[in-house]
């Protein structure tokens, strides 16, 4: 019998040695894998780097496109489903990720700027995995949330979801954790354009970890001239080369790295596993999940000490303790040009879950939303 093939995309971690034993798989640069690749290929794991499309496809024996993404832009679905190829993504795999990363972008900008988390509104646009546990945590910290995802809205009812304008007028923050689409009803594509902006309260803070061209980078750049305080991105328009004034202006700039914590990464290679095996048979594997995964650089157990400090300045420390987002954001600043490079040679970053803080001197009320944003917390001896 015939070994199945398998190509994947050199950057998708834990996965070499996993199926070696039971396919041929060969591991390319995402970008530069090619039509005469896949050609006798049966299967591609792939991240977002390779565009999956009839120009790609067409002639192969493709019949599984497996990304270890939540997204899926890259994969064109009608030519794929006309095609009669299966094509999967790993919805939920690294929300708990992203709202690490938006933890810590907000717990920073609140830090610099010397503001209270119970003084602020954050308006979150798309309310799936990844929005729904970044409202959790907002609300974790005490912050007013209001939500707005039109096809939620549809299928559920209004009575949750806040219309647009509304919570663009009223939010000190807003966020954006949509799929990226041109089609109606509800495009995404340059979402956040210069009416979108003019929109938003006075001051307020515009996030992006969603896809780069949800964002119209030149009304972007005007805004924060004439509306806005700040912004923070970690997607960009064109990508992997990030406009250099816009990256030098924002408060924090990453390289589309909000979902690549380790957990998050070892969920969507497990996800490309799983569909694989359970496609073409391969039961074996179907309940894989990496043996372990690295410590991160910092510790694991840490005291905190809350003496003379107060909740925003508790929270700040924990959450930059375990994510020290603005190196992440320093690196990319003074190197963007290895935007690829720090992408896929990222660091070994931890989520919440697998830290706990040894509290002196913290009162119950930010013990509680720590453990709320998923902190474990050491008992009192």
């Amino acid at each position: 019998m015939r070994r199945l093939k398998i190509i994947a995309d050199d950057k998708i971690p834990f996965l070499k040695g996993v199926m070696e034993p039971y396919t041929d798989i060969i591991y390319l640069p995402g970008a530069k894998i090619s039509a005469e690749d896949v050609r006798d290929a049966d299967a591609i794991f792939t991240r977002t780097r390779t565009r999956c499309d009839e120009s790609l496809l067409k002639n192969s024996r493709v019949k599984l496109i497996a990304t270890a993404t939540i997204g899926y832009d890259h994969i064109d679905t009608d030519y794929c489903d006309a095609a009669g190829i299966r094509w999967v993504n790993a919805p939920g795999c690294n929300s708990w990720s992203v709202q690490q990363y938006m933890t810590a972008a907000i717990a920073t900008w609140v830090h610099k700027q010397n503001l209270k988390f119970s003084g602020l509104t954050l308006g979150v646009i798309g309310v799936g995995n990844v929005g729904s546990k970044v409202v959790r945590a907002a609300g974790a910290l005490g912050m007013r949330v209001l939500l707005n995802d039109p096809p939620r809205a549809d299928r559920e009812g209004t009575e949750a979801f806040t219309p647009l304008d509304k919570l663009l007028a009223e939010s000190d923050i807003v966020t954006c954790h949509t799929l990226l689409t041109k089609e109606a009803p509800y495009p995404t594509y340059h979402l956040a354009s210069g009416e979108f902006y003019n929109r938003m309260k006075d001051g307020a803070v515009f996030i992006n970890t969603s896809r780069g061209s949800a964002v119209d980078s030149e009304a972007l750049k005007h805004a924060v001239k004439t509306k806005l305080s700040g912004y923070i991105l970690d997607v960009w328009e064109g990508e992997p080369f990030p406009e250099v004034s816009l990256l030098a202006d924002a408060f924090i700039g990453t390289p589309h790295i909000a979902g690549y914590s380790s957990d998050g990464k070892a969920n969507g290679t497990a996800t490309c596993v799983y569909e694989f095996c359970s496609f073409f048979g391969l039961h074996l594997l179907k309940d894989w999940y990496p043996e372990s995964i690295p410590l991160p650089p910092m510790a694991t157990i840490f005291s905190l000490d809350g003496t003379g400090k107060n909740n925003e300045q508790v929270i700040y420390e924990a959450v930059t303790h375990a994510y020290p987002i603005w190196e992440d954001s320093e690196r990319l600043k003074n190197s963007p040009e290895t935007f690829e490079e720090q992408r896929g040679g990222y660091w070994i970053r931890r989520e919440f879950k697998n830290f706990t803080i040894k509290p002196e001197n913290v009162n119950a009320e930010t013990l509680e939303s720590l453990k709320n944003i998923g902190f474990k917390i050491a008992p009192n001896n």
